[in-house]
């Protein structure tokens, strides 16, 4: 399952925003951006309690993130059925963009400045949102929407692979290197490996799973380079989208043919994929980040691809063999074992970080 930057490296999601996703993305999510270093902001301090006082409680507000980053690789197998691949890439993104600009024209706040940020951004939105947003689209040409959000739930091994030789703040334990190698057993285990990995698309495969190792890499760049912006979260996860959705914009049309037609069943898909689960879900995200901080904001990792499994098999007739569900199990259980505990006092994500998208 789990376009702009994010969490801590060795954490997703789907699909990822700045500083994804975006502790971009993140959501992503694929699944996928961020701001001034602030004091935590929890749901025990007096000026949080006034901020979310009217909204929905932060459980259902959990409840609802999952839903829509769980549902997101549902939305690209119906959006690939009408659209060429890239489209449906585009058209999220553009989606998603309006959303997140609508709510900055609102609360009267303005995209990053700075060239030197701009050009970060823009390699965040191509790690975070255009490149594996683009590889899960094409990715469910081949495999089905189970698949893709279980390979999405790698994120964290990747992020856990890459650092160690990346993030020398992040040390390997045994307990982290051993959640690694339960991880990626989990991988050979859906993709059964047993029986040579029969009846599974080699092609489709690589693709899904090179999307998550791109949130990965996307993640590491962000905390290296946009970790002590003085620009907001909402403003940095704008700006990051926009920039996907031209670099999108200005490669599509050289490698798709344009649509000739609008069905309106795919045509919904993307554009709730792009208002909901690239644009909705990272104002949830960010908004419980700040509320319950990112060790129980971020377990949306863990329920994606089960929503993404239940999703695709009931609403989609995808076939379920015994080793997808027990593969997926497995696959968490590696990831979980790769999250450090967050340090005493460290109650908010990092500037600059993106929330986890799929």
């Amino acid at each position: 399952m789990r376009t702009p930057p994010a969490p801590r490296t060795t954490a997703n999601t789907p699909h990822a925003t700045t500083p994804p996703p975006p502790r971009a993305p993140a959501p992503a999510p694929t699944e996928v951006p961020t701001a001034r270093a602030e004091a935590p902001a929890t749901a025990e301090h007096p000026a949080a309690r006034e901020r979310t006082r009217g909204r929905p409680g932060w459980r259902l507000r959990f409840a609802v993130l999952c839903l829509i980053w769980g549902f997101s690789f549902l939305l690209i197998k119906v959006g690939t059925d009408g659209f060429a691949p890239l489209y449906v890439t585009l058209g999220r993104l553009l989606f998603g963009t309006l959303v997140l600009l609508a709510v900055l024209v609102v609360k009267r706040e303005r995209l990053p400045r700075g060239v030197r940020t701009w050009g970060h951004l823009a390699v965040a939105a191509f790690l975070l949102n255009a490149f594996p947003f683009s590889l899960f689209a094409y990715a469910e040409l081949h495999i089905s929407s189970t698949l893709a959000g279980i390979c999405n739930a790698t994120t964290p091994l990747w992020g856990m692979l890459l650092s160690l030789v990346a993030l020398s703040e992040d040390r390997p334990t045994r307990r982290r290197i051993a959640g690694l190698g339960l991880g990626f057993v989990g991988v050979l285990t859906v993709l059964g490996a047993w029986q040579g990995f029969s009846g599974q698309d080699p092609a489709g495969t690589v693709m899904a799973l090179t999307a998550s190792l791109s949130y990965a890499v996307g993640w590491i760049y962000v905390r290296r380079t946009l970790a002590h912006t003085s620009h907001s979260h909402l403003s940095m996860a704008g700006g990051q989208l926009l920039l996907g959705t031209v670099q999108l914009g200005l490669v599509t049309p050289f490698f798709a043919a344009a649509p000739d037609s609008l069905p309106v069943l795919p045509l919904l898909s993307v554009l709730a994929l792009g208002a909901l689960g690239t644009g909705l879900a990272f104002l949830l995200q960010y908004g419980l980040v700040a509320e319950v901080g990112p060790t129980t904001a971020t377990l949306v990792t863990y329920f994606i691809p089960v929503i993404a499994t239940a999703a695709g098999v009931l609403l989609l007739g995808e076939a379920l063999t015994w080793n997808t569900p027990v593969g997926a199990a497995i696959v968490l259980a590696g990831a979980a074992l790769t999250q450090r505990g967050p340090r005493r006092g460290a109650a908010a994500r990092r500037p600059g970080e993106p929330p986890r998208q799929p």
